[in-house]
């Protein structure tokens, strides 16, 4: 079993759930996926960061650093941070962005820009892409704060408007899975 199917298996065992759920986009829906119980899960988190990996290094340009909104995309910049260093190549920095700016100290947005180069090329990341309006605010916080924001990349998109939304603002989404391939036999 290669790493992508051993990631599908694991995140519908730990994330994937039926039922009635309001979503953070405010939509009801019949089905829930928590990539958090897979991300948070170390062969899960493994398995996250090592194909997030592999996206990064498939893109054209030199990436500077990994990031995404708290908390759904905290273990997966870690994962792939991790995964670059282990490749042994060209370690790239995690950072996080913060849903409120921080109200002490700096009060800034983006914890980790000490290890970014200035204006460096960008990929974020989301556990689960829905609507997309997660991103486009993290797109507007990165930006705001002289970076390039070049790749995109979810776990799982819901096929629900999202990777739309983005391409509306000039941004591709890449997916791990698509809804169509998790479920799918």
């Amino acid at each position: 079993m290669n790493d992508r199917q051993r990631l599908k298996d694991i995140l519908l065992e730990k994330s994937y759930r039926k039922g009635t759920f309001t979503l953070s986009s405010g939509r009801e829906s019949d089905f829930y996926i928590d990539v958090k119980q897979t991300s948070l899960d170390a062969e899960g988190a493994l398995l996250c960061g090592k194909q997030i990996f592999e996206l990064i290094t498939r893109h054209p340009e030199e990436i500077g650093a990994v990031g995404g909104m708290t908390l759904g995309a905290d273990p997966l910049v870690t994962a792939a941070s991790i995964a670059s260093f282990l490749d042994g190549k060209n370690p790239i920095p995690a950072f996080i962005v913060r849903k409120e700016a921080k109200g002490h100290g700096t009060g800034q947005f983006l914890e980790g820009q000490k290890n970014m180069a200035a204006g460096c090329k960008v990929t974020l990341l989301e556990d689960v892409v829905t609507s997309g309006g997660t991103l486009i605010q993290v797109i507007d916080r990165v930006e705001a704060q002289g970076f390039k924001v070049v790749q995109i990349i979810t776990v799982v998109d819901r096929e629900e408007g999202g990777a739309e939304v983005l391409a509306e603002r000039g941004f591709a989404l890449e997916a791990i899975f698509t809804r169509t391939q998790l479920l799918a036999g």
